[in-house]
């Protein structure tokens, strides 16, 4: 376990056995929300794309590398804390945008985006949340982001960025990589849509509603997003909102340099976790030549696969400036409410001190592309 002092330093204790849940790891967490779902929705926030190729080495990818640690240094005080986009966090884990919480827990988003400003980090706001995005600013006092998903109808789209930014979002969180829906074969076999009571709260007049044959999510996104999304539009969000803008779903070098050069504050190395095209790249295989385009001109963030504090360790080594938590949060969630996420996120942030100080770093700043190695074959 891990506190910080009044100077805002880490510092190892002893550990505390949980004993209120027992529930130690995010595995641990996966299993306790599998029992408390429906069938149905554990598949839709556990599923991947096709074969799920790309789900298993989202997984994979971590493993494929090892700590090579520092010895004789003095980590009797650890520092996790960093800034992103101004906006000062207690570590350099975030929450990924993902939608339907409310299919996790009945306080959904509300639930998250305490848990998220309690552990002091930002909550991304999906566009598809069943919580309206001026009813989660409202419960929140931490900072919050709003991702987005162009529509066809463009004033829908600006009106999206006007109620984020009049309430108080510090950025846009842009999705690149849904021109269309990938297929989820789980979702299509269960006939995937919202249960009665429950809505995209951003989007009053759409309904995903289960029951018909298909998932109803995928023919909303057929009818709704616009598949013409291109580098002009980024230029058009760019003109209508003062907020930073993030694109999310990069992983290649040229679009890295392409997002910078049309003015993105941050790069998010995303594959949808996973959702999307099955056989794309696992995040951390390309996050360093990523970084390498982005050549520290804006931040660059990763999602997909984040399972362990040693996991972030890595992605941190690996030129990350932060990583972003989806489904383990859902797990949080749906296990315990805004408890588990919270536990979550604790979890996860003292995992990774104690990772730090196991591998000789007392800082952010002391994690760097040495410590990582490449497990021979």
């Amino acid at each position: 376990m891990h506190s910080s002092d009044d100077t805002g330093k880490t510092t190892l204790h002893a550990p505390q056995k949980d004993a209120s849940s027992g529930l130690l790891t995010v595995r641990d967490f996966e299993r306790a929300a599998r029992a408390a779902l429906s069938a149905m929705a554990y598949d839709y926030y556990r599923s991947g794309a096709d074969a799920e190729r790309t789900l298993r080495e989202n997984l994979r990818a971590y493993r494929r590398w090892q700590i090579h640690s520092r010895v004789l240094v003095d980590v009797s005080r650890l520092t996790l804390e960093t800034e992103i986009l101004g906006a000062p966090v207690s570590m350099p884990i975030l929450v990924a945008p993902t939608a339907y919480h409310k299919l996790a827990h009945p306080e959904g988003e509300l639930a998250t985006a305490r848990a998220a400003a309690r552990a002091g980090t930002i909550f991304t706001v999906s566009t598809l949340a069943t919580t309206s995005l001026e009813d989660i600013a409202r419960a929140s006092k931490g900072p919050l982001w709003f991702q987005l998903y162009v529509h066809k109808d463009r004033e829908l789209t600006r009106s999206l960025v006007e109620r984020a930014e009049a309430a108080g979002y510090r950025a846009i969180v842009l999705t690149v990589d849904t021109p269309v829906l990938g297929r989820r074969l789980r979702d299509v076999r269960n006939g995937f849509g919202l249960p009665n009571g429950l809505v995209m709260a951003n989007l009053v007049d759409a309904k995903v509603a289960a029951g018909a044959s298909g998932s109803a999510l995928h023919r909303y996104i057929a009818s709704r997003h616009d598949a013409s999304l291109s580098w002009r539009d980024v230029a058009w969000l760019r003109g209508i909102t003062r907020l930073p803008l993030l694109l999310k779903g990069i992983v290649r070098p040229d679009d890295t340099m392409l997002a910078v050069d049309a003015g993105a504050a941050g790069i998010i190395v995303s594959n949808h976790g996973a959702r999307q095209l099955d056989s794309a790249p696992a995040t951390l295989d390309v996050l360093p030549r990523v970084v390498e385009a982005a050549a520290g001109r804006v931040p660059v963030l990763v999602d997909g696969g984040v399972r362990w504090g040693t996991d972030v360790l890595k992605a941190l080594a690996l030129g990350a400036n932060a990583v972003l938590l989806g489904r383990p949060v859902l797990w949080g969630l749906a296990a315990a409410g805004e408890a588990g996420v919270l536990r979550v996120l604790d979890i996860l942030r003292d995992e990774l001190a104690t990772a730090m100080a196991l591998a000789g770093c007392p800082s952010l700043a002391s994690i760097d592309r040495a410590l990582v190695e490449r497990r021979p074959r």
